[in-house]
């Protein structure tokens, strides 16, 4: 048997690099939360994401991260 690891572990993309951007073209704002529905962005990080350098945008996914874990939509 052929213990080694799988190679369809699940890629964490706030890791790479370039850092990808979370949008998923569902771009509705939640007059709730300020957060966007489709990404959980603020529109603030939406604006600074084009020009932002990768430690930015890590922190960015840093608060989606948090953000998922405390809302439920």
């Amino acid at each position: 048997m052929n213990s080694t690891p799988s190679t369809t572990a699940p890629t964490v993309p706030e890791l790479a690099t370039p850092v990808p951007s979370p949008c998923v073209s569902l771009c509705k704002m939640s007059p709730e939360t300020g957060y966007c529905l489709g990404c959980m962005r603020t529109l603030e990080e939406i604006i600074a994401w084009s020009k932002a350098d990768d430690t930015y945008k890590r922190g960015v996914w840093a608060e989606i991260r948090r953000r998922e874990a405390l809302i439920d939509f």
